[in-house]
């Protein structure tokens, strides 16, 4: 994990007509709905998946899958897949541009995030992130062993973590140096023979006219002001998801080269998508 990332131009302030701010409102109250409602109807079923299946969730993942496939429908974003799931055991990795990947990553594939620890504390987005059975770890090398043993678990249990090895989300137009900090969990003795990463390229396409950093939230930018700019634009653009190969631990010498191999591939991708 690393600190937020920054650039010299600053982000869109909230410009909402009228009429946006009813479409905000609208379409605020039905996602609300749509994300607490099923939220309780998620906490309730895991008091019985719980004490049953232990770590495996055979149930609410499909509950949020529910969710994020239908709150881009709410919201008016296009959403599509190009690719294939990977269906071994392993993780995967992204790049991160917004609070929307949230959803679109979890719109097709049945994922548990791998998120900093302050996250579990946020208002609103913490209690989901603990109810969908996010991993929380600190910005602490100390831990690495303990996070290991955590990931270890996790994936030997079924899981597919999901990492941003960026390390702070970007205006969407860009991928940063992927930090190779979490690879090395995955060259644990007990996984790396096992293991496989499945790099996955996020791309919005912004609204027509709009500026082309629309849906990317970066540096000091508020939850509020970004979220009622998403509701209340008038015409949406989309969001591409895109499945690539997955690869075999076992094939990469160490986590730099593995990281080395999962950043080029998405970076490519990312930049060809975005080209004119």
């Amino acid at each position: 994990m690393s600190g937020t990332w920054h650039r010299d131009e600053p982000p869109e302030p909230l410009r909402l007509s009228p009429l946006g701010w009813l479409r905000a409102l609208g379409r605020g109250l039905v996602l609300a709905v749509l994300v607490f409602g099923c939220l309780a109807l998620l906490l309730m079923v895991r008091l019985v998946e719980r004490p049953l299946c232990g770590l495996h969730r055979p149930v609410t993942p499909f509950i949020t899958q529910f969710v994020c496939r239908n709150a881009f429908r709410i919201m008016g974003i296009g959403f599509s897949t190009r690719g294939e799931l990977m269906h071994t055991r392993g993780a995967v990795v992204a790049n991160h541009s917004s609070w929307l990947d949230i959803f679109a990553l979890n719109a097709r594939k049945r994922i548990y995030f791998v998120s900093k620890a302050e996250v579990a504390g946020w208002p609103g987005i913490g209690w989901l992130a603990r109810a969908t059975g996010t991993v929380f770890i600190e910005r602490d090398r100390k831990r690495a062993r303990e996070h290991t043993d955590l990931f270890t678990t996790r994936l030997l249990a079924g899981h597919k973590l999901l990492f941003f090895p960026e390390g702070t989300s970007t205006d969407g137009r860009r991928v940063l140096p992927f930090k190779t900090t979490l690879f090395a969990a995955f060259f644990a003795p007990g996984l790396r023979a096992q293991m496989a990463i499945q790099p996955v390229t996020v791309i919005y396409h912004a609204p027509p006219g709009a500026r082309a950093d629309f849906y990317g939230w970066w540096g000091d930018m508020d939850f509020g002001p970004h979220l009622l700019k998403v509701l209340g634009a008038a015409r949406q653009g989309s969001v591409e998801i895109l499945y690539h190969p997955p690869v075999r631990v076992a094939d990469f010498a160490d986590r730099k080269a593995l990281a080395a191999h999962v950043e080029r591939v998405i970076r490519e991708s990312h930049r060809e998508a975005l080209a004119p």
